[in-house]
């Protein structure tokens, strides 16, 4: 039976997991990726073979798209704490002034 019609293991959300022998695919192996062709009397491609990469495709973007969100939440918890810190600095700065 294919991946696809397993179904993935989902842990919340839309994140999915894996194994941990698993290996994330790399460009060059999306790219040149080959599947082998149908049985006797039948045209294009074996379903299962394409459907179980899809869903290797789709976990490893899964993967990627987490790690792009994540990425983005740690930069706006840092440029939220780099303004707190300017504003203390300029604070500090004119208190100085003042009691000059």
């Amino acid at each position: 039976m294919s991946a696809h019609k397993q179904g993935a293991t989902s842990v919340g959300g839309d994140a999915t997991c894996r194994s941990g022998a698993y290996t994330s695919l790399l460009p060059w192996q999306v790219r040149e990726r080959r599947f082998a062709p149908t049985g006797l009397g039948r045209r294009g491609l074996n379903p299962d073979d394409v459907y179980a990469f899809l869903d290797r495709v789709a976990v490893d973007m899964a993967a990627v798209y987490a790690a792009l969100a994540e990425s983005r939440l740690e930069t706006v918890r840092i440029k939220h704490a780099l303004r707190r810190w300017q504003t203390e600095q300029a604070r500090a700065r004119n208190d100085r002034d003042h009691n000059r």
